[in-house]
């Protein structure tokens, strides 16, 4: 599937039937080989908007899967790196380098962590928190606690920072592909345990910015001009970047 060192249906269906967190250990292997990593040109873009925003010593890359956000970190942060995730599979890949992304020898050093992000395990110690690609693993009721978790471990001032892509139009094809996928995840829980929580229509940026601010963060968006403008000239990605008061 995707590719011929991809995941096959079979494994793709036993996955999707399994827990969250059985399923990522299952695809761990192969996820690095499905169109669900972040693509390189999304963490090139994320790396070029944050760099500005620094320097910074220590970075927190929060459910961190195979490590490419680890790797855009080891390259902004001088002194320190922490990946944390709760799926050890997706853990073994990253430690043993296997990830998308690599990084420098020279760089700093890699701490990996195994924990939920909404139990994060951390003193306030790290200048600077990423995530990418992993807020749909998380209820609406459950982004006032996982924000929380990432305000308590930043420093006063450190920058809580991930990527939003604009929202598909209205009745376009992305739109009903996402609404589609969306139902079918809501059927399946519906019928089948144990869950697998994964959902793209359920981080609208305004309600995100709520959350972020009653949690104690300052929030901007920064405009991601590598990714391009659509044709109304907005955006089609912005960087949010909260910052702890």
């Amino acid at each position: 599937m995707f590719t011929p060192q991809g995941p096959t249906l079979r494994e793709l269906a036993v996955q999707a039937l399994s827990s969250t967190m059985r399923g990522y250990d299952l695809l761990a292997p192969k996820f690095d080989r499905t169109p669900y990593r972040t693509p390189v040109r999304v963490l090139d873009a994320v790396e070029r908007t944050v760099r500005p925003l620094g320097p910074f010593a220590r970075g927190l890359d929060v459910c961190c899967g195979t490590g490419a956000g680890v790797g855009v970190l080891r390259r902004l942060c001088g002194e320190r790196v922490t990946g944390v995730d709760f799926s050890a599979g997706m853990l073994a890949v990253a430690q043993a380098g296997r990830g998308p992304t690599p990084v420098p020898g020279d760089g700093p050093a890699v701490d990996w962590v195994r924990a939920d992000a909404r139990a994060l395990p951390f003193a306030p110690v790290f200048d600077l928190a990423l995530s990418l690609g992993a807020f749909g693993h998380f209820l609406p009721r459950e982004r006032p606690g996982l924000f929380g978790q990432v305000h308590a471990s930043l420093r006063p001032g450190g920058r809580f920072v991930f990527p939003v892509g604009a929202p598909p139009a209205v009745g376009s094809r992305a739109y009903w592909s996402l609404f589609g996928f969306d139902a079918a995840m809501r059927l399946r829980n519906a019928l089948w345990h144990p869950r697998f929580v994964m959902y793209y229509r359920t981080f609208p940026l305004p309600a995100v910015v709520d959350d972020l601010v009653r949690t104690g963060f300052e929030v901007r968006l920064l405009p991601m001009e590598d990714l391009g403008r659509r044709p109304d000239g907005s955006p089609r990605a912005r960087l949010v970047v909260a910052t702890r008061r």
